[in-house]
């Protein structure tokens, strides 16, 4: 988990009239929710649901949690632990890669007959659906000359969407790669996320990055992905660039 100091970026958002951010936590669940109105009380609710979920298939089946490489679709599992495993098997790595964008997803959408837009961060994968358009800030630690320079930005028409970011050389999640930071954006935040840490773990150096992008397009679904790695940057798909 992220100690609050890391997490800094959560605050870097201008506040608008009509919302209301807050955090929602539970155990290694840690949420930023911004919302256009108060549901803490619901966002708890959602998240104890998703952690039963896991955490009761998980004492089933404990190599869902260690593996690194995509498990077999199971029927009788939960609708969490579902998608968790499909995303896996498209992007082709194990499936707690995916454990945040659908975690950060299912609160969404659990929480989307409350309010009319929403936004989710958990631990830097975010889940968007907003009805406007919006810019969202590119965080590749705080050493990189990107960090604080760019921003993709995103019409409203496009959401809702998942734009989830690996990074391994920041933050607690596992990669075996070393870029900077992975941005990945699809409709399926899980799937999302799983995507970026596929693509992040063949980046060991910035020439890598070509390779990885290459490997992009042939994970279905997935609508754009950027990646940083020292002094490089590379991007494919439908993304605006935008400077900061």
């Amino acid at each position: 988990m992220f100690k609050e100091s890391h997490r800094f970026y959560r605050y870097q958002h201008q506040e608008k009239k009509g919302w209301v951010s807050f955090q929602t936590r539970y155990r290694e669940t840690d949420l930023w929710i911004r919302a256009q109105r108060s549901v803490g009380k619901e966002a708890l609710a959602a998240v104890l649901n998703c952690r039963r979920q896991l955490e009761e298939y998980i004492s089933q089946f404990p190599d869902f949690l260690h593996s690194l490489s995509p498990l077999p679709d199971d029927p009788l599992a939960p609708p969490l632990v579902r998608q968790m495993l499909h995303a896996a098997r498209q992007a082709g790595v194990g499936p707690m890669a995916s454990v945040a964008g659908a975690i950060a997803q299912s609160v969404g959408l659990s929480l989307k007959p409350l309010t009319p837009a929403i936004i989710i961060e958990n631990g830097g994968d975010c889940y968007l659906d907003l009805q406007e358009d919006v810019t969202v800030g590119i965080f590749a630690g705080p050493d990189s000359a990107f960090t604080g320079k760019i921003a993709l930005r995103f019409k409203a028409d496009r959401f809702p969407l998942g734009i989830c970011t690996s990074s391994g050389t920041i933050g607690p999640s596992l990669s075996f790669g070393k870029a900077d930071a992975v941005t990945v954006v699809s409709r399926d935040a899980a799937l999302a996320d799983a995507a970026a840490t596929a693509l992040g773990n063949l980046v060991k150096t910035p020439r890598d990055i070509n390779q990885a992008l290459k490997l992009a397009p042939t994970i279905p679904l997935i609508e754009g992905a950027l990646i940083i790695a020292g002094d490089k940057i590379g991007i494919w798909g439908n993304l605006e660039l935008m400077p900061l």
